[in-house]
């Protein structure tokens, strides 16, 4: 399962709208691709479809999808937003991750 905090679901829900998605009937797609300086870099994007090795979840209204794959890594990660100085955008707070890169973006096992 993906949890999603507030400040993300907040993000989510404006930038869906803004690219012409419904939060309530479309998804987002959390996946992880082969990539980064730490080996395995996050993927987010939106959906509209929910293929068929696809795991569905629903956290603070937010509607995830997550291929069978990617799944593995990404058990119990808090899917949450930032907008700092230090930078704003997604962060991927994985507890499988042993070890993340500087900008948090990429991660190994």
């Amino acid at each position: 399962m993906i949890k999603v905090s507030e400040s993300a679901k907040t993000q989510i829900t404006q930038l869906m709208r803004g690219d012409g998605f419904d939060p309530q009937a479309d998804y987002v797609r959390v996946g992880v691709k082969s990539g980064g300086c730490s080996g395995l870099s996050y993927d987010l994007k939106f959906d509209r479809q929910v293929e068929g090795q696809d795991q569905l979840f629903e956290d603070n209204e937010i509607r995830i999808v997550v291929d069978k794959k990617s799944f593995l890594y990404l058990v119990g990660t808090v899917l949450e937003y930032s907008g700092g100085l230090n930078g704003k955008g997604f962060v991927f707070n994985n507890p499988n991750a042993n070890r993340t890169c500087g900008c948090g973006e990429s991660f190994s096992l």
